[in-house]
């Protein structure tokens, strides 16, 4: 830069000049890659590019061309660096709008063209300063008016909004913009004419008080808490140049700290934003909401920014306006971000040098307010968006969208370059440089801690950031890049992305597995494996590091999703779904030697595919149709525990005892009845196949309670299965709970489908499987590859024998089944519980069935025609 502006004797119109030349390249290849980047978007041409955006961009050069030259005839030698400062950041903020929304980039072109205009005729006229310094209590009453009309005639251009504007017809000003200019303008001459005469702070400043508070009070009338805070800032560092009394610093500190208590106790609106910026994380869904969402924008960016045009900054509130900030880091990154604190901090210190040189004090006053005003109201909004300050609300000065803005930045910009144009005249004596020097290290101080706290949010806390549930841009993403599908065990696609980039849709082929596969929507997120496995269908696992890289650096995306195939067997799933419809359930089918599921079915379930027309319905119906029952259902184990009573018991039946003449148990809590009914001639063998609960207490006093209370955690009744979808919770029986409380639903002992057919594989293998539903990921190039599962743990059972499972077998099948009858309260659950016998020479399977309503020659229909199938 040093080489490309010459030596510092370099006259300061070449510097202009190829600064200038700077940011029109820096804007034309800016506004090229937003052209581009629809193309960039779906990777191909075939596609509609933007080129509304060059209309700004023409204004904003014949405007540039058209001032340059204005300046150098009427400006002489003024400050080469305003101009082209306050170009790049109009510019950038323009092509900024113009991505965010087309209709507001029209009118923030209008605005910048009026802005040009008056800039270059300003330039034109040399007794503005003079003229302004001669009627300042008239302007400054007019400005004040103005405002006060807003009280009775405010509008607000979009509708629904605080009424601080004036217009209509689609034209509106906001009479607090000029407000601070002319507030400032009152300031410098006031000061100006006083401080060589005043012996007293008091006496000084006693009439500005009176000013300042009127003109507060009526902000604060109209709910604009952010500019009466921006104005009181500006009046308290005015006076501080003025004066030099460190008092007035402290006094400011004060009456801010005052403010702002008073403020929270008093008006909502400060208490939502003070809220909002203290605690963020726990208002989320509410007052925090817009500040979450700009501190993932910045996580999104990261160091060099996701490209023009190709992240997703109108996810963030307010993108085009108090948050451009973080739109324009979306973007560009923290390297945008430190540019544009850049651009922020010559702004300010030019303007300082101008005020030091300025031949006058009311020149020096009205520079440094003017700097005061743009670099303090830039570092208000910014701070805002990074949690440095809570949100004001004001606007970025020649960037944020907004016509009042932008024409009051440019006059604030005229007075600059008016006042920076050579003179004759000496600067005035500056008797204590302290004021300034404490003032300028300290927004420089203000600017590193900006930029400090870009690099917190951008990189330490980035992936934190942008893993949040709350962040949408995978909404996006999903539209652009292909999901990976997901598969049955044969390779019978269940779910697939349908289209072409810009608008893929997801469909379930398969709806009833609806609660095993879930679901993803840009209004109700994800659930189930479409969620739990996510990394893998978005590409972002399985993938090399440098190809998921690759497409964020080129793409801003992440790449092409992988095809997952699931051990689940379609075939096997249709014939569950169609023997358990009409029902209310839960069913897993498991091969017990690998832990492959091979099948589960809840019903009732939904069809992902109607989540617009039905969601409502559906959230709010009591059968919980979008709960998955078999992970996440919690029923009472009660005789459904018979049979790993059964399999480990040591002594042969005959030496058990009498059996009783009545099978049903009397409780405190009433008679409970067998799950089914026993088969003639009634044994131990058909009592405790049919799950009456005498037997199984007998059989549990067989057992002792050492052996008893060891036997639950063995069969991993505590511990979780570890599957990529939602579980309900974990519970085991507490030691002082008696067999009896945990038949009648006494006790908060509940178990889920998955953990009763973990256990009784453990109890029919004698291992514990690492139970999975993925299978392998197709991996571009290897093609599938198989995920490792680990070993089957081995499990000591005191006194297992396996062979007891043989006693309930069905001669037409080489299976066993049993049943069991859980109760809480008024409720009950039919289980039915099935495998293959010992001796089958196949896979040995294991089948759990759960009915909420339904009879026990229900469940046995349910659970053959299964077995059955998966035998086949």
């Amino acid at each position: 830069m040093k080489r490309f502006l010459g030596a510092h004797s370099l006259p300061n119109t070449i510097k202009e000049s190829r600064l200038l030349y700077l940011a029109a390249a820096f804007l034309f290849f800016y506004a090229l890659i937003l052209t581009l980047a629809p193309a960039v978007r779906v990777h191909s041409f075939e596609t509609t590019l933007n080129w509304q955006h060059w209309v700004g961009v023409g204004v904003w050069a014949v405007g540039v061309v058209w001032v340059r030259r204005t300046l150098q005839v009427w400006l002489g030698e003024h400050d080469p660096y305003f101009l082209p400062v306050a170009a790049l950041l109009s510019g950038w903020g323009l092509l900024t709008i113009w991505r965010l929304d087309t209709v507001l980039g029209w009118r923030q072109t209008f605005w910048l063209g009026l802005g040009w205009l008056i800039l270059g005729l300003g330039a034109r006229w040399p007794e503005v300063l003079l003229w302004l310094r001669r009627y300042k209590y008239l302007w400054l009453v007019l400005g004040l008016l103005l405002v006060a009309l807003t009280l009775f005639f405010g509008t607000y251009p979009g509708g629904e909004g605080p009424g601080l504007w004036l217009g209509c017809c689609g034209l509106y000003f906001q009479p607090a913009e000029p407000l601070k200019i002319l507030l400032l303008i009152y300031l410098a001459a006031y000061l100006a004419e006083r401080i060589p005469f005043s012996l007293s702070l008091a006496s000084l400043i006693a009439p500005t008080l009176v000013v300042i508070g009127v003109t507060i009070a009526l902000l604060v009338i109209q709910r604009d808490l952010g500019t009466a805070s921006l104005l009181f800032m500006l009046y308290a560092l005015v006076l501080y140049l003025a004066t030099g009394r460190r008092r007035v610093l402290l006094l400011t500190a004060g009456g801010l700290l005052l403010a702002a208590w008073i403020g929270n106790t008093m008006f909502i609106l400060i208490h939502q934003r003070l809220l909002a910026w203290w605690q963020p994380w726990s208002q989320a869904d509410g007052v925090g909401y817009q500040i979450i969402q700009s501190l993932i924008a910045i996580a999104e960016g990261g160091l060099f920014g996701t490209g023009p045009g190709l992240g997703s900054p109108g996810l963030v509130p307010v993108a085009h306006s108090d948050f451009i900030t973080v739109a324009i880091a979306e973007e560009t990154g923290l390297v945008g971000l430190g540019g544009l604190l850049g651009l922020v901090g010559v702004l300010f210190l030019r303007s300082m040098i101008v005020a030091i040189r300025a031949p006058n004090l009311y020149r020096r006053l009205l520079a440094a307010g003017l700097g005061i005003y743009l670099g303090g109201q830039s570092v208000l909004i910014i701070g805002g968006n990074l949690r440095l300050f809570p949100l004001t609300g004001v606007t970025l000065p020649f960037v944020s969208y907004g016509g009042s803005s932008l024409v009051v930045s440019f006059a604030a910009l005229l007075l600059l370059l008016r006042m920076s144009a050579s003179e004759e005249t000496p600067p005035v004596s500056l008797a204590n440089e302290a004021p300034f020097q404490v003032l300028g290290g300290g927004f420089l101080a203000v600017l590193a801690l900006l930029a400090g706290l870009g690099g917190w949010w951008g990189i330490v806390r980035s992936e934190a950031l942008r893993s949040r549930p709350d962040n949408l841009r995978w909404v996006v993403a999903e539209r652009f890049v292909q999901r990976g599908r997901l598969l049955d065990r044969q390779e019978q696609v269940l779910v697939q992305s349908e289209g072409r980039p810009g608008s893929y849709r997801r469909v379930t082929l398969y709806p009833p597995l609806a609660s095993t596969l879930g679901f993803i929507h840009p209004r109700f997120g994800k659930a189930g494996l479409e969620a739990g496995l996510d990394s893998y269908l978005r590409g972002l696992a399985g993938q090399p590091a440098w190809e998921i890289l690759l497409a964020r650096l080129l793409f801003a995306q992440p790449p092409q999703g992988l095809d997952v195939r699931l051990t689940l067997s379609l075939d096997i799933q249709r014939v569950a779904d169609a023997a358990m419809e009409g029902e209310q359930g839960a069913l897993i089918l498991l091969n017990a030697q690998n832990g492959e599921i091979l099948a589960m079915a809840s019903q009732p379930t939904f069809d992902p595919n109607r989540l617009d027309e039905a969601w409502e319905e559906w959230k709010t119906d009591p059968h919980s149709p979008l709960l998955n029952r078999v992970t996440q259902g919690q029923y009472p184990p009660g005789t459904a525990l018979t049979p790993f009573l059964w399999a480990t018991q040591s002594m042969p039946t005959e030496q058990w005892g009498h059996f009783p003449q009545s099978l049903v148990l009397q409780t405190a809590g009433g008679r409970l009845p067998c799950a089914n009914v026993p088969s003639l001639p009634i044994t131990w063998e058909s009592a405790a196949q049919a799950g009456c609960p005498w037997v199984t207490v007998a059989l549990a006093q067989n057992l002792g309670k050492e052996r008893l209370e060891a036997l639950w955690p063995a069969l991993g009744f505590g511990t979780l299965v570890n599957l990529p979808l939602p579980m309900g919770g974990i519970a085991v029986p507490p030691p002082e709970a008696s067999l009896e409380t945990l038949l009648t639903g006494e006790s908060t002992w509940y178990l889920s489908p998955l953990q009763m057919a973990q256990a009784i594989a453990i109890l029919q293998q004698g291992q514990r499987p690492d139970i999975h539903l993925v299978n392998a990921i197709r991996v571009p190039v290897q093609g599938w590859v198989v995920l490792s599962v680990d070993p089957p743990a081995e499990v000591e059972i005191a006194g297992r024998t396996p062979d007891r499972l043989a006693d309930w077998a069905r001669g037409d099948l080489p299976i066993w089944m049993a049943f069991g009858r859980g109760q809480n309260g008024q409720k009950t659950v039919l289980w039915v519980l099935a495998g293959t016998v010992p001796d089958w020479q196949g896979s040995p399977l294991v089948l759990v069935l759960a009915l909420e309503s339904g009879t026990a020659e229900q469940g046995e229909q349910i659970a053959r025609a299964v077995l059955q199938a998966a035998l086949r």
